[in-house]
């Protein structure tokens, strides 16, 4: 006695995009969304990790322009080893320094030297408008490497966020379908049952 082999259905490729009669409005709507929401994560994840890098680099730059470097020397002897130091400190120790401006003004200030240095050595630091020492502005290819890691972080988050607000309005739309069949379910079903038992 031959077996007939068991009946494999394949799966019919982009079938809310084409007429058949199972085919409902809900489907084509559904099939919109889910491009929709793709294109525009998509494009929207580029635009945003775009601008985000875009700002990023303008935020350097204008960093930079409020920023300026000074000769200062050192007053003390700096210390030898640097105390309670974190991983970013370089190996540098804190010292104070200071500098005169153009103006004939007499500055102070606490800044990173190499440990060690005698008093008189002459650093050059950088300083903002009010005169203060701040740590040296990101630029050249540190701040283009910043700006690229930072829209490339940003990209996939704006992305997923689009992706994730199209995944919601679709979950509602099948939501709704399932409502609509159920209420089909509850007209068709009694009949259905009426005529399989009509027909045994």
């Amino acid at each position: 006695m031959t077996q007939t082999p068991p009946m494999t259905v394949k799966p019919v490729r982009l079938w809310r995009w084409r007429r058949n009669p199972l085919r409902r409005h809900s489907d084509v709507v559904e099939a919109w969304i889910v491009l929709a929401t793709w294109i525009c994560a998509l494009s929207g994840g580029t635009l945003a990790g775009a601008a985000a890098a875009q700002a990023t680099d303008s935020a350097f730059a204008a960093r930079q322009a409020q920023v300026h470097t000074v000769s200062a020397v050192l007053t003390d002897d700096a210390a030898r080893t640097a105390l309670g130091g974190s991983g970013y400190d370089d190996g540098r120790v804190w010292a104070v320094v200071r500098w005169t401006t153009a103006d004939g003004a007499v500055h102070t200030d606490r800044a990173k030297v190499l440990p060690g240095a005698p008093a008189g050595t002459r650093i050059t630091v950088w300083t903002d408008q009010t005169g203060r020492v701040v740590s040296a502005p990101v630029t050249g290819a540190a701040a283009t490497l910043q700006a690229a890691l930072t829209g490339a972080l940003v990209a996939p988050s704006a992305g997923a966020a689009v992706w994730t607000a199209g995944w919601v309005v679709r979950s509602r739309l099948v939501r709704r379908r399932m409502a609509a069949w159920d209420q089909e379910w509850k007209q068709v079903g009694p009949r259905w049952g009426n005529l399989s038992g009509g027909k045994g």
